[in-house]
């Protein structure tokens, strides 16, 4: 694709060293709160809500069915492990879907803003008012919404 910057079928990178990690929840608020809280402890470069879908699933010898959100998360494979206890700890659910998808693809330029905004203790540092992030949301907007 024109403008994806990607080389080759990892970007540039060798395939696997990105993954996609999603769970679900009950809530719309539980899952903007897992999102926010991963990304705030740069354990994901960023997460994003969708739903709700209707699942249905066995829990305890019962077919249920209920209302979810899904959270997907985008990180680099070696923060798999500190996502997953993180969202193991921290989601309400006994047993959390906690699954990872490696990228088989993806552009340079993206996959390196992964690697620069999970890089473990690192501190916040603003960037300049008006700069463009990847998703192409200026930096100073509000996209809590």
């Amino acid at each position: 694709m024109a403008g994806t910057n990607a080389a080759g079928p990892a970007g540039g990178r060798e395939s696997g060293q990105y993954l996609q990690v999603q769970t679900t929840t009950d809530s719309r608020a539980e899952a903007m709160e897992l999102a926010r809280l991963a990304v705030e402890a740069r354990l994901a470069a960023c997460g994003q809500v969708a739903g709700p879908v209707a699942s249905t699933y066995w829990w305890n010898d019962e077919l249920e069915r209920a209302e979810e959100w899904f959270v997907f998360f985008k990180l680099p494979a070696d923060r798999y492990e500190a996502l997953a206890a993180f969202l193991a700890e921290r989601h309400s659910y006994d047993e959390p879907e906690i699954v990872a998808t490696p990228f088989v693809a993806g552009s340079a330029s993206f996959l390196a803003w992964i690697t620069d905004e999970t890089r473990p203790g690192e501190t916040d540092i603003p960037r300049q008012r008006g700069a463009a992030s990847p998703a192409g949301v200026t930096s100073g907007s509000d996209v809590s919404g």
